[in-house]
């Protein structure tokens, strides 16, 4: 019997199961791969300096080789660069300066702090499912790399699974997200072209020139840069199907790269390191956050589109989240879904920011420098989204004037 354990050792899992041992809970974490392995979702946002704090990972990564990032920067369809939104300009504390990270090393970071916290790792255990007591989630059925079962009993079960989303699925509880319906394809190069002085580590969010697509590039240890192209999922995937043969994401990604006049410089001499690859269909979020005995973080509760990084910073944020409500769970002898997912209301208004400056973004027809050209008093909580204060600032108020220039999404709450 453990206290908790944690299915998933991705960033969310890793958070959760490390604030929740430091508080000398018997924590098992149970991950499926034997080391971490490529991932997207490489762009930290500045916000996540408190969790990092908490978590006593800052000198870790600031002795780290992950670029540092400074600041992020919007192309437009005409190729147009916007001036840097430099985070320290709002907020010269050193939380405003974070990093881009090569996932599996990043991963492993924490996933080994974790242990140093006295969680248990098992690696290369695989959970076929989460045991039910009626409504009361009591424990894992876990499958070893050498085959064999064993049934595992917790008083709290935390699903890190991300997409998998082993208990959402299996409660069946997922919303999808319609009007997000995107696809990305992405890959790394080497030797791309980056920008000098503290512009090196930019995130760079580039429109195409119809608007119908936008790339990311994110600058990356051993001189590689990370390159995607996200759009609609009709657009990007379905209406591409080449002469009976499938799918063929190199193409599309090139077609896409050729119509990107800022980018197509910056990697044209640079080596491509592996295939394209592909996702799609990536929004969504759960109607629960947590039940009896189970609590849902990270990607397995819900993700918002890439476009303004904000995979990880809710990832960690929910982690560290969950873990308050999982450690009064047990000053309480109370693990009923009420108490453990106490974080839910907060956690999904900070989420809801993201969400409807997503819903401007993808707007064909607004321009966020027009929309701060006649709304200049809401610079301030754009710059607090962007730079991930949603939890510690109030964002609300820019969203009735955005809505005049916009039609933004209906509020969602648990």
């Amino acid at each position: 019997m453990y206290d908790v354990i944690v299915i998933g050792g991705g960033p969310a899992g890793s958070t959760v199961a490390a604030l929740v041992a430091d508080k000398g809970h018997r924590v098992l974490l149970l991950e499926r791969e034997e080391s971490p392995n490529f991932k997207i979702g490489e762009s930290l946002m500045p916000a996540t300096y408190w969790t990092f704090k908490r978590l006593g990972l800052l000198e870790k990564l600031k002795a780290s080789h992950f670029p540092k990032k400074y600041s992020v920067q919007f192309y437009s369809k005409s190729g147009n660069a916007s001036a840097p939104f430099y985070f320290f300009e709002n907020d010269p504390h050193e939380a405003s300066v974070t990093w881009q990270v090569l996932r599996s090393e990043f991963d492993e970071m924490l996933l080994d702090h974790a242990q140093e916290k006295g969680v248990e790792v098992r690696r290369g255990t695989r959970v076929n499912e989460v045991s039910f007591d009626e409504d009361r989630a009591v424990g894992v059925q876990a499958r070893d790399a050498d085959g064999s079962i064993t049934d595992l009993a917790a008083k709290v079960i935390v699903d890190s699974t991300g997409q998998s989303a082993i208990v959402s699925r299996k409660l069946k509880i997922n919303i999808p997200e319609p009007a997000l319906k995107k696809a990305s394809l992405f890959t790394h190069f080497e030797d791309g072209v980056r920008d000098t002085g503290i512009d090196e580590g930019a995130t760079l969010i580039l429109h195409t020139e119809n608007k119908d697509s936008w790339f990311w590039y994110i600058p990356l240890p051993y001189n590689r840069v990370s390159v995607g192209v996200v759009g609609g999922l009709d657009y990007l995937i379905q209406n591409r199907r080449l002469h009976g043969d499938g799918l063929a994401p190199q193409k599309i990604f090139e077609e896409e790269l050729d119509k990107c006049a800022p980018l197509k410089p910056r990697i044209e001499n640079a080596k491509q390191l592996f295939p394209v690859q592909v996702t799609k269909d990536f929004s969504y979020r759960a109607r629960k956050i947590a039940g009896n005995g189970w609590v849902l973080v990270g990607d397995a509760f819900g993700f918002i589109d890439p476009v303004y990084s904000t995979g990880l910073f809710l990832a960690l944020k929910s982690g560290e989240m969950a873990s308050d409500t999982i450690n009064d769970a047990f000053e309480n002898d109370d693990f009923s879904g009420e108490q453990l997912g106490k974080f839910g209301p907060e956690f999904v208004k900070g989420l809801e920011s993201f969400r409807k400056l997503v819903y401007a973004f993808y707007t064909k027809d607004f321009s966020f420098a027009h929309f701060l050209k006649r709304f200049p008093e809401c610079q301030q909580g754009i710059i607090d989204i962007l730079s991930g204060n949603v939890f510690i600032r109030d964002v609300s108020g820019i969203f009735e004037p955005m809505g005049q220039m916009c039609k933004l999404p209906e509020e969602t709450t648990l």
